[in-house]
């Protein structure tokens, strides 16, 4: 399944997409995703039964609708960096022989369409394209072969950066949680959907130029290991997102640089997730 958030007559829906249309999971009880993914099997049932009954009033065609993040306000959003060889290599990093993690704030989410705002207190704007994962259900210390219970599905990410701001530290957060910086979208595809998340193609073009292309293939740190990992130091839980890093081809590696600027459109596509598409502008 496809799975959405999306705002009809000014209130948000968690829905199903399909095809053109966005049924409405209102009639199956569920105001939010979340409640989907916290509500596990059973809720999966009762999604299907309202599918198969077509109620009235809950099939919205695509077009009559704007959809939002899939999850506008997740618990953790938690970034994986330096973790496709090619990008640690450009970035002048080591190879890491753990995982580098930091985080964004739930302030910096935004929907599929909506506008990137370059902050007006930096100068260097850039994009990263990446594989992110749902979390379905809550885990400490998971192991690596039972990772496949844990994730709900799976979206595209863009790890907006400010890079004047991340390296002006060790720590890379403050560059990272801008407002606007995690565009999400545009709909989470459930994880049974998705036959090998390791071999997925991804891709970022601005205003239509490829400028990043990889295969998940290449990840350093696959979805088990990060799994485990992460669960060993805190409790992961329903709806929070794992965004499993960018590969080579970020706007700094370029020279000269190719920092996102107002009136370019960006474009992230993971191989079976749709594309997020996001417009930028300045900051007023």
């Amino acid at each position: 399944m496809k799975f959405v958030t999306f705002q009809h007559d000014h209130h948000a829906h968690a829905g199903v997409l399909q095809g053109d249309q966005v049924i409405s999971l209102k009639e199956a009880g569920f105001a939010t995703l979340l409640e989907v993914i916290q509500g596990g099997q059973e809720a999966r049932l009762r999604i299907a039964s309202v599918i198969e009954t077509n109620a009235p009033g809950s099939i919205f065609p695509l077009s009559s609708v704007k959809l939002l993040a899939p999850i506008p306000k997740p618990g953790k959003i938690i970034c994986i960096g330096l973790n496709y060889r090619d990008h640690a290599i450009e970035s002048k990093m080591e190879i890491p022989k753990t995982p580098t993690v930091f985080s964004k704030y739930a302030t910096a989410v935004i929907g599929p369409d909506d506008n990137i705002v370059l902050p007006k207190n930096s100068t260097k704007p850039d994009y990263e394209g990446e594989f992110a994962v749902v979390i379905g259900k809550n885990g400490r210390h998971v192991k690596a072969a039972d990772w496949q219970e844990y994730v709900f599905g799976y979206t595209n990410l863009n790890d907006v950066s400010a890079r004047d701001f991340q390296m002006a530290t060790s720590q890379w957060m403050i560059g990272k949680t801008f407002d606007t910086f995690a565009p999400m979208g545009p709909y989470v595809v459930t994880a049974d959907e998705i036959a090998d998340p390791h071999n997925l193609n991804i891709s970022l073009t601005v205003n239509g130029e490829t400028l990043q292309s990889s295969n998940t293939r290449e990840l350093i740190f696959r979805v088990p290991e990060l799994i485990e990992y992460l669960s060993s130091v805190f409790t992961l839980e329903p709806g929070d997102i794992i965004s499993t890093g960018t590969p080579s081809g970020v706007g700094f590696s370029y020279n000269p640089p190719k920092w996102l600027k107002a009136g370019d459109e960006v474009v992230v596509k993971v191989e079976g997730l749709g594309e997020l598409r996001n417009g930028v502008v300045a900051e007023a």
